[in-house]
């Protein structure tokens, strides 16, 4: 297959991705990758898409041939590595890591994500290669980010939080410094979706649908989104598929039109709900899994609960909330792939986050029977009465394996895939603790307006305007 025949195929299927025919591309995808068995290029190609369409598995099954095609490139095997870490293999992931980077010292993402996938000691760790990396780099250059990532990361883990704070403060100033970002946008169109999706619109939706099998996890980044879709999906009655743009798609697609972010917001609050619905239930259905309820966990669906309650009346939503702080800071500390700009600067996470603040406080408000709360800290505290809870509102029967998502075979291509292979642990509670100083002008500007940022039980605070 020439290479402009190959691309072609490829801009087909990823229209149909982004037009929510997910079964078509995913057959689509699959003779592709019969096709393409002796072509590594093409079979990495192919697992990126296959990546969109949730498939990780087919992905790890095409990244797997390119390694044995190509077993020293740098590039095959890191690709792979990341397939391993999704899948839960992070021992092979650790070392095809360390292959890439006996190979491209260079390498900063590579150093970056075997940083990540476990809790470093004293005796076993990476910092005076991470350090000896970063000083061979130029001024300004790109590959500084990650690494200041992984020497933070790794530096917390030997509870330096000084100089990990340094490091990470460093990578972040300089990532955003490269982005052409301004939160007041994302601030306005919150607000803007809280004033267009109010009540006495929302009052019109129609019934809950007792077949519904949609839910919905969600909440900001980091705060435990992906913890709760592994105890759901450990239930035998649920399957999860992960971060879906299936539901953004449909919006996409209804509500086109010229202009920008606002124009899209007023347009969608007079599309067909019934039809997005459809749409969406359609996309789920092609990715081939048949449990009775399916999850999509795409943290930035807070954004869309008026469409949601529109459009699938009868959906579980799930919200996890976290402390103020330690969100925050969770978000400060990832480098994530793509999407989430707020996150590389104290000033505009404060801002990000308040206005996520009074737009879920407008979603209690209009919808106060269509979200369950799962608070981070009560989770973690209690864990079996938490889950019980979240099972009670999703109609679901108790079942222990539950409790042991840990051992939850499934897929997870998120920034906590070597988190959830552990057992529940409390590392995270109140770890902003230990950058008090560092995060303290964010403290203050939360709490003069009206953000909670103390130290007692929010389990069932009420959250302030």
């Amino acid at each position: 297959m020439g290479q402009h025949q190959l691309s072609q195929q490829l801009l087909a299927i990823e229209a149909l991705i982004t037009r929510g025919r997910t079964g078509e591309a995913l057959e689509a995808l699959a003779r592709m990758e019969v096709g393409a068995a002796d072509d590594p290029a093409a079979l990495q190609r192919v697992a990126q898409l296959y990546l969109h369409c949730a498939g990780f598995v087919a992905a790890a099954r095409c990244h797997e041939r390119a390694a044995q095609l190509l077993p020293d490139d740098a590039r095959v095997l890191y690709n792979l590595a990341s397939s391993c870490t999704a899948l839960g293999d992070l021992e092979r992931a650790y070392a095809l890591y360390t292959r890439v980077i006996e190979r491209d010292p260079g390498d900063a993402a590579a150093w970056l994500n075997r940083s990540l996938l476990q809790v470093w000691t004293v005796a076993r760790n990476h910092i005076d290669g991470l350090r000896a990396a970063l000083s061979r780099l130029p001024s300004g250059h790109a590959a500084a980010v990650p690494l200041c990532y992984a020497l933070a990361k790794e530096h917390e883990d030997l509870g330096e939080a000084a100089v990990s704070f340094a490091y990470l403060r460093r990578g972040a100033d300089q990532r955003r410094a490269a982005l052409a970002y301004r939160v007041d946008g994302d601030v306005a169109a919150m607000a803007q979706i809280a004033a267009t999706f109010d009540a006495r619109l929302l009052a019109t939706a129609a019934p809950p649908r007792a077949d519904e099998r949609s839910y919905f996890v969600l909440g900001l980044p980091r705060s435990g989104t992906t913890l709760v879709e592994r105890i759901l999906g450990s239930h035998s009655h649920v399957g999860s598929l992960g971060e879906i743009n299936n539901f953004v798609y449909g919006v996409m697609r209804l509500a086109a039109g010229g202009g920008g972010k606002s124009d899209m917001i007023a347009r969608a609050a007079r599309i067909d709900f019934a039809a997005l619905g459809r749409l969406y239930r359609e996309g789920i259905a092609g990715y081939g899994d048949d449990s009775p309820a399916l999850i999509n966990k795409t943290p930035d669906n807070f954004l869309y609960l008026g469409l949601i309650r529109m459009a699938l009346p009868g959906a579980r939503v799930i919200h996890l909330r976290r402390h103020p702080l330690d969100s925050c800071l969770a978000m400060y500390k990832t480098l994530f792939r793509m999407g989430y700009p707020y996150s590389y600067s104290l000033e505009d996470l404060g801002h990000y986050y308040l206005a996520y603040h009074r737009l879920m406080h407008h979603w209690r408000d209009c919808l106060p029977d269509a979200i369950h709360e799962v608070d981070y800290e009560a989770l973690v505290g209690a864990q079996e009465a938490s889950s019980r809870a979240l099972l009670a509102y999703c109609g679901l029967a108790w079942e222990p394996a539950c409790l042991e998502f840990h051992r939850n075979p499934a897929p997870s291509a998120t920034a906590s895939a070597a988190q959830v292979r552990q057992p529940l642990h409390r590392r995270s509670v109140q770890r902003w603790h230990s950058y008090a100083e560092q995060l303290a002008p964010l403290a203050e500007f939360l709490t003069a307006h009206g953000v909670d940022c103390g130290d007692h039980d929010f389990t069932h605070q009420q959250e302030a305007t």
